[in-house]
């Protein structure tokens, strides 16, 4: 872990070439450190974890910077409570060393290489420490936003450090009535020491959020711009409590047969199979308090009814728009429109379709799923591929260039349940065929170029002369109910002119570009 210097000019050329980041990302004006407080086995690494995690899929880069690694790599064996002891002069020297090497590291992080947020997760639980902290992110013209987690529910306590604490390298022994005894000692040192964030008098000033009790309450304090009110919004709507999510996508429609993308149409015969199939699986595993969600295409409707049980509709949760390629193949949108098509395969992420969405939109337009997500209990979310490939990312911690192939196969159930520092998956294939909907990540990439890449991507407005819109709530075979807006293709020369309508492609993992979702 070394440091270095950056002069101003060197370091805005360096933010300024790093690869460009989401809609999110240019709320931040200059970079934030978030600064966790709290003792010992408070949630303080859940939740960084957690935050960081929502962070970087909306598109903000952050990162975890664990005083506790930096700790273990100074003090190669650790014997017991003994080295948190305030009155452990030499422990407390090399434990303020730790934190100034992180510190540099985080500087390293924000200044030179392309970082938005840190989160300096530690106990920090004395205002010398934070204000040392405070004096260093005023030296760097960071932000700096506080988030303390308060828990005296010894139940909490205790089954947090069983859970968390008998698995860290601290205890390589895991014995589990040893590392209780000697992690509550370790507790006992810091409150020797422990200083509350105070909102009525010396910190006052200070932007943050006291957690207490795992979110039974909040107290906020000078939430100052947009990334601080995003912390805020998510750390009040993540609740720890045992449930898990299932994952599907609805059964093979006729698109998919046909290898198109969008559009709304019906089930497959072996798309209703499945459905059928569906209903078993939930019986089988005695899913009774199961919630239900769908989008408004009549795939996924069909595949729930078939299930006997309540289900909610959410127009968010319609596949993504393809705009002016719904309901094509990825062929004919190769033949009609090659140039989009190869814009596509360059970034597939930020790429945007005319008139249509990227995946990028689409993490927009999906954040208030995931926050229901983590509030409810048992959820069985029947979606599309494009979609699952998105909330997918979100649980699984996947960059923006691999989520758009993350393979989300037809007739395939995915079970997540968190877990302490993350979320097992577990798949259940049902046994009905379906067609693969998959396309994989191309080899060679057309070489980029920034005049075309600009003319259509996430970060700029729908402005050129092709961006129209057209309604998604039908399918191959059935009258639009509005009339239709000219495509690009009606707006080209004679003779680059297509008589297809182009389809988006969700090519998630398979193709389920033939399954289709609704914008207007």
């Amino acid at each position: 872990m070394s440091s270095t210097e950056h002069g101003p000019a060197n370091s805005a050329e360096t933010r300024m070439n790093e690869k460009k980041c989401s809609w999110a990302s240019y709320m931040t004006n200059s970079p934030t450190v978030i600064v966790m407080i709290g003792l010992p086995a408070r949630g303080k690494t859940y939740m960084s974890k957690k935050l960081t995690r929502y962070l970087n899929w909306i598109g903000v880069p952050t990162k975890v910077f664990n005083l506790g690694v930096y700790r273990r790599e100074a003090v190669r064996a650790y014997k017991s409570y003994d080295f948190f002891r305030h009155d452990n002069e030499e422990a407390m020297k090399v434990r303020k060393q730790c934190a100034l090497v992180a510190l540099q590291d985080v500087k390293a992080y924000l200044l030179a290489e392309g970082g938005q947020i840190a989160v300096f997760d530690a106990t920090n639980t004395t205002r010398e420490r934070r204000d040392l902290i405070l004096a260093f992110v005023k030296e760097n013209a960071f932000k700096v936003f506080f988030v303390e987690s308060v828990c005296d529910d010894p139940q909490v306590i205790a089954a947090n450090i069983l859970e968390v604490k008998v698995s860290s390298p601290d205890y390589p022994e895991r014995h589990r009535e040893r590392v209780m005894g000697d992690f509550l000692k370790r507790i006992e040192c810091y409150k020797v020491t422990y200083q509350p964030l105070d909102p009525d008098d010396y910190d006052r000033d200070l932007s943050f959020i006291k957690v207490m009790n795992v979110g039974r309450r909040f107290l906020v304090n000078r939430v100052q711009d947009y990334i601080q009110s995003k912390i805020v919004y998510y750390l009040m709507n993540i609740h720890v409590h045992s449930h898990s999510i299932y994952l599907c996508r609805h059964g093979e429609s006729g698109h998919n047969v046909d290898g198109r993308i969008g559009g709304d149409a019906q089930l497959s015969p072996r798309g209703k199979q499945f459905a059928h199939a569906l209903r078993g699986f939930i019986e089988e595993h005695d899913l009774s308090d199961l919630k239900v969600w769908t989008s408004q295409l009549r795939r996924t409707i069909q595949t729930a009814e078939e299930l006997g049980v309540p289900y909610e509709q959410w127009k968010i949760l319609n596949e993504i728009d393809a705009g002016v390629c719904e309901e094509m193949t990825y062929e004919m949108i190769q033949n009609s429109f090659p140039e989009e098509f190869a814009l596509r395969d360059q970034d597939k992420y930020h790429y945007r379709y005319p008139g249509g969405e990227s995946y990028q939109d689409l993490v927009q337009r999906l954040e208030p799923v995931i926050m229901e997500l983590e509030r409810q209990g048992n959820v069985l979310v029947i979606c599309h591929q494009a979609v699952m490939r998105c909330l997918l990312a979100y649980f699984l911690d996947k960059s923006a260039e691999d989520l758009p192939y993350m393979k989300c196969p037809l007739h395939t159930i995915l079970k997540l349940t968190p877990v302490a520092y993350g979320c097992k998956v577990e798949m259940f294939y049902l046994n009905v065929e379906a067609v693969n909907t998959h396309r994989d990540r191309p080899l060679d990439k057309v070489p980029r170029d920034s005049a075309l890449i600009h003319r259509r991507n996430s970060y700029t407005p729908l402005s050129s002369h092709d961006q129209v819109k057209r309604p998604r709530l039908y399918s191959a075979g059935n009258q639009p109910w509005l009339p239709l807006a000219p495509t690009p293709s009606a707006l080209m020369p004679e003779g680059r002119q297509s008589q297809e309508s182009l389809c988006e492609g969700s090519d998630f993992d398979s193709c389920e570009a033939t399954s289709g979702c609704v914008r207007f």
